[in-house]
């Protein structure tokens, strides 16, 4: 299986505040992302994951290393027709329905209006949002806004999903059909990357976990192979070894 995406020792500090001392976001970071892998990102707050995907979308620079999806840099502005991203806070305009939205991201994506029309009915009826289409977005319950966020990034058929805390803010029977629906896109062969800090989650959902702490990377394996690098039988006391390797 081939490399979708590859970080090679990429550094990141973000510009220093008043009074404090800048430390680096991101320590050398390598990875990858195979075609048709899920790799789920873990790691305390602070830890990177969030500097990764903000790289990834090309919303900041690395300092040093290297970057590429598909071969390509995250700068080239085609690539954005074959990435669909989940932020982790959405923020829609006030006044919009989730069916304006779709017609604008459709349309700087260049789909055809029948496409748009079609792609967002599959994926507003998959989402349980197609009864609220017409509604006002900010009527919309926090768990109706993290499903219209991911029918936002699934409407051009994207073939790399970066999904940003998928799972924040939803109640047990949203995290479930999230879940249902992740999984559904790892069978149709798509490449995902996601970020959480939920581990159940990435047990259940990833191919392979990439764990980072204060910008270092810890593991990078399967749960499997992080339970018997540890010696432990779960993924949780795997991850809290991790995150102590070189601890001072």
């Amino acid at each position: 299986m081939s490399e979708g995406v590859v970080f090679s020792e990429v550094w990141k500090t973000y510009e220093r505040e008043l009074g404090t001392v800048s430390q680096p976001a991101l320590r050398g970071v390598s990875f990858s992302v195979r075609h048709g892998e899920t790799l789920g990102l873990i790691g305390a707050n602070g830890a990177g994951k969030s500097t990764c995907i903000r790289l990834l979308m090309d919303f900041i620079r690395p300092d040093r290393g290297s970057i590429t999806l598909d071969g390509r840099s995250p700068a080239e502005s085609a690539l954005r027709h074959d990435i669909g991203y989940l932020p982790e806070i959405a923020s829609f305009p006030s006044s919009l329905t989730i069916l304006d939205m779709l017609r604008f991201v459709g349309a700087t994506h260049r789909l055809p209006k029948a496409t748009i029309a079609e792609q967002s009915e599959r994926w507003l009826r998959t989402l349980d949002l197609w009864e609220a289409r017409k509604r006002p977005i900010r009527t919309f319950s926090k768990g109706m806004q993290q499903r219209a966020s991911f029918v936002l990034a699934l409407v051009h058929d994207p073939s790399l999903l970066i999904l940003d805390e998928p799972m924040s803010g939803l109640d047990p029977i949203g995290r479930a059909s999230i879940g249902n629906l992740i999984h559904d896109l790892k069978g149709q062969g798509k490449t995902i990357l996601f970020c959480t800090h939920i581990l159940e989650d990435v047990d259940r959902l990833a191919d392979r976990l990439l764990i980072l702490h204060k910008g270092e990377k810890r593991f990078e394996g399967t749960s499997a192979e992080l339970a018997a690098t540890f010696n432990v039988p779960s993924i949780v006391e795997g991850f809290l070894k991790a995150i102590e390797v070189n601890a001072p």
